[in-house]
Parts: structure tokens; C-alpha cells; sequence
């Protein structure tokens, strides 16, 4: 009998951890008897990974288990908590599970360990090829209904932002002098509103007083 899926919870996400080896390492059979025939013809080409991993891809739950387990040494670290991981160990083992299953889909690992790739694609700043190679994929599965429309919104501005691009839904927000600003501007913010709602974001002025507190909270004192 498999794991049992973990049920749909929102905000910050943490699982147990279960850290799993993927990688399939093959053997060469080296000479054999002297009358086998030697064959001319090409070695099979491998298979590609699906783009989307298939509902069916992790019947134990390993994969679902190790994204969340990842995703919560992601947080501690963020949080002034221990990461002996680190992001670029994070993003090389999301590629391996890309590589070798497809972009984790909400029916193949639950909807927190696809919000936890997001996650690890949404902090992979270092490389940016990879960034953008999961934002494709993860515009795919919310396409077929295997994603989250919010993290794709994220996921799309982060990229935005580290391209130098003008921001879709005005995620990428910093603490500057006077209080929350955009880290590169927001394209057409008179319909950003709408974006966002179809995004299933709060209104940008919602978000902006939330930031508001916490830039408050990070300013140092005057005086």
C-alpha cells in the first residue's frame, strides 16, 4: 500500500523528511565469448522525461516526501533556522527529478510538494536558465490543471525581476527607504488588480500594507 497523500494546506509548507536516491546507474558488459557477434547498430536513445510528471510517477510517496522535506530546510534558513543544504544543492536535485520525472504535478505529489518545487524553482536566482526552463514547465501544469495559478505568478515576476523586466503582478516587492517598492516597475498597474485576482492574489494595495508592517519592522531605529 502506498503513502498516504498528505491533505491540501495553505501558507507555509513542512513534511517529514525523506530523502531518497533517484539517480539509475548502468553496467557495460566488457568482452563475452568470442563467438558472440558484435553489433553495429546504435545504442537506444534514452527516454525523455515527460514534461509534466504522470499522476502515477510516485505510488509511495518518496518524491512528495523529500520536495516537502526540502522545502522546509529551504525555511529554516530563511527564518534564522540551520541550512546545511543551500539553494544551489536544492536546485541541482530539483533538476535531477525534472530530468528523471517532469515538473512535479499537484496529482503526482499533492498540491504542498508542487508548491514546494515552486519553491526551490522560486530561490534557484543562481541559475537563471534553469528559472526559466521550470516557469515554462510550471506554466504547463497550471495550463492542465496541475499547478498553482499563484505560484506561476510569482515564479513569472521572479524571473521578470532577474531578467530586468517589467513585473506582471507586482509580486517582487523590497523594503526601500520609504517603505515597500517594486524591485523593477509593474507593467500597466491600472490593471494589475485583475491580474492578481486571476492569479488569486489579493489586490495590490492589500499586499502593500501587509509589506508596509514588515518593512516597519525591519527599519532600524532613528534617532
Amino acid at each position: 500500500m502506498g503513502t498516504p497523500r498528505r491533505s491540501p494546506r495553505s501558507a507555509e509548507l513542512f513534511g517529514a523528511a525523506a530523502c531518497i536516491a533517484l539517480l539509475l546507474s548502468g553496467c557495460a558488459l566488457v568482452g563475452g565469448p568470442a563467438s558472440a557477434p558484435v553489433s553495429t547498430s546504435p545504442p537506444p536513445s534514452p527516454t525523455a522525461a515527460p514534461a509534466l510528471m504522470p499522476a502515477d510517477a510516485d505510488p509511495d510517496g518518496e518524491l512528495q516526501e523529500e520536495l516537502l522535506a526540502m522545502l522546509e530546510r529551504d525555511q529554516a534558513g530563511r527564518t534564522g533556522g540551520e541550512d546545511t543544504e543551500g539553494d544551489a544543492a536544492r536546485t541541482a536535485r530539483l533538476r535531477e527529478i525534472m530530468d528523471a520525472h517532469g515538473w512535479p504535478t499537484q496529482s503526482a505529489v499533492g498540491e504542498e510538494a508542487a508548491t514546494a518545487a515552486w519553491a526551490i524553482a522560486q530561490h534557484s536566482d543562481l541559475e537563471p536558465e534553469f528559472q526559466q526552463r521550470a516557469l515554462e514547465l510550471l506554466e504547463l501544469a497550471v495550463a492542465e490543471g496541475e499547478g498553482s495559478p499563484g505560484d506561476l505568478a510569482y515564479l513569472t515576476d521572479r524571473v521578470a525581476v532577474n531578467t530586468g523586466q517589467p513585473q506582471t503582478y507586482g509580486t517582487q516587492i523590497g523594503c526601500g527607504p520609504d517603505g515597500p517598492a517594486p524591485s523593477t516597475p509593474i507593467a500597466d498597474e491600472s490593471t494589475i488588480d485583475e491580474r492578481r485576482a486571476e492569479a488569486g492574489l489579493p489586490p495590490l494595495a492589500e499586499y502593500y500594507a501587509e509589506l508596509e508592517e514588515i518593512c516597519a519592522q525591519e527599519a532600524p531605529p532613528t534617532g
